[in-house]
């Protein structure tokens, strides 16, 4: 029998991450005096908090996590394993080195996904675990959780993990913020390829809460070199820019920009871009094959019938409107999405995806 987990948290990261626990078949129960918990989460009869060997996620806020981790420390044994949440590892492993020391196996993560890549079904839902050498086995033994829960795990160090999210999360989330400053969204009534890219980390930022943007950008001890490489970097292109003569541009080195090259033929180019195409394609197939099984679950627990044909009929006549609005075959795209549905109701029917 799999060991209990007490979930400390339960804001949207750990609302989130209790879904895919108990999908897994894991005891769960979660503990936040400023959430609404499920009933079937509460502790009461049945199931205790911090259970002998059970697993502790800590899904709390940075700024809170050394409080918090202080107040657990009294009800922790050295049969249980703690697993940080955090996007940033440096500080809140040295909290719990200072807490818990050797005593409390402890053990840090990055869980590469949020509660919208759970919701929209992405696939793999990726996870870094950073080892540490006061409790060399933890990381194999929360590894060997996120796998059970369909995670693909990277193994890194903390210091590379952190230096890492620095010039990527931190630098992305900084530019979103600086956009979102200057209403650079508000400003047309249309997005151009350019920009769409840029606009889903922009929604990003919106839906974080504030307290995640500060600690990427200020408790990630990298984050403040990556912020000032890239300002001198964006304020010597500025110079530049204004410095350059119109009339001979062409010959100012610094505006390069990598291409494909001038080996790439354009079919050839065209034809990677389909490649590429295609792949997102199977991507989102897996997404909303994802997707169905949940719907399956949730009318297994209802005693629904899998197939709907009045939804399906609203469905296909809503994606031929579609089609149309895009200059597409409707008859034809109608056809694509009748092997969806076929594939959704395959994934729904109990034991069809079973190997």
């Amino acid at each position: 029998m799999r060991a209990p987990v007490t979930l400390v948290g339960y804001g949207r990261f750990g609302r989130a991450l209790a879904g895919l626990l108990l999908e897994a078949g894991n005891e769960v129960v979660a503990l936040d005096p400023e959430a609404e918990i499920p009933a079937g989460l509460v502790p009461g009869e049945g199931r205790v908090p911090f259970a002998p060997g059970c697993t502790v996620f800590l899904c709390v806020p940075v700024i809170s996590f050394g409080e918090v981790l202080r107040g657990l420390r009294p009800r922790l044994d050295g049969a249980d394993l703690v697993i940080d949440v955090s996007s940033v590892r440096t500080p809140m492993e040295a909290a719990m080195a200072e807490t818990l020391g050797r005593a409390v196996s402890w053990v840090g993560t990055h869980p590469l996904f949020g509660p919208s890549s759970i919701a929209l079904g992405e696939r793999p839902l990726r996870v870094v675990v950073c080892p540490n050498p006061l409790h060399p086995d933890a990381a194999s033994k929360a590894a060997a959780l996120y796998r059970s829960l369909g995670c693909e795990v990277i193994e890194e160090e903390t210091e590379a993990h952190d230096r890492g999210m620095a010039y990527t999360h931190a630098l992305a989330f900084f530019l979103a913020k600086g956009m979102l400053d200057i209403e650079a969204v508000e400003r047309s009534r249309f997005v151009p390829p350019s920009f769409r890219a840029m606009l889903r980390t922009i929604d990003s930022v919106r839906s974080d809460a504030g307290h995640l943007f500060y600690a990427i950008e200020r408790m990630n001890p990298f984050a403040d070199e990556a912020r000032a490489e890239l300002l001198d970097a964006l304020a010597r292109l500025h110079d530049e820019l204004a410095a350059t003569d119109p009339a001979t541009y062409r010959t100012a080195g610094g505006f390069a920009i990598p291409d494909l090259g001038q080996a790439a033929p354009e079919l050839r180019e065209t034809r990677d871009l389909i490649d590429e195409l295609d792949r997102e394609l199977i991507r989102m197939l897996a997404r909303r094959a994802e997707l169905a099984r949940r719907a399956g679950r949730i009318k297994g627990g209802r005693s629904l019938p899998v197939r709907d044909p009045a939804r399906e009929r609203s469905l296909l006549d809503a994606r031929r409107t579609w089609a149309e609005s895009e200059q597409l075959d409707p008859g034809a795209v109608a056809r694509i999405f009748e092997a969806v549905l076929s594939l959704a109701r395959g994934v729904q029917t109990p034991g069809a995806d079973a190997s």
